[in-house]
């Protein structure tokens, strides 16, 4: 189990040289327009994979068959860790 939580792999400092260069390349007046693009670009893709989500679902709700297949094996996943919970007890290993 991971102690510490990660993003990609980047440290603090890494994300601040990022940072520090796309200020120079870009300018600070720009940024924003940058992050709303950015941000207008990531809604269409989920919208966009929402839609298709949908139409897959609803051609095989149409079609009679099972969508509902993560739910089962997700509650299978969680038995099998509360029953491996319950055998090692206590014992938890350090990293």
């Amino acid at each position: 189990m991971i102690q510490q939580g990660t993003f990609l792999f980047i440290s603090g400092a890494e994300i601040a040289l990022v940072l520090f260069i796309v200020v120079m390349v870009f300018g600070a007046d720009k940024i924003p327009e940058i992050a709303r693009g950015l941000g207008k670009g990531m809604r269409t893709l989920k919208d966009a994979t929402n839609d298709i989500k949908y139409e897959i679902s609803k051609t095989a709700d149409k079609h009679g068959l099972d969508t509902d297949v993560t739910s089962s094996i997700n509650e299978e996943i969680k038995s099998v860790k509360d029953g491996l919970e319950d055998f090692t007890g206590s014992v938890k290993r350090k990293f």
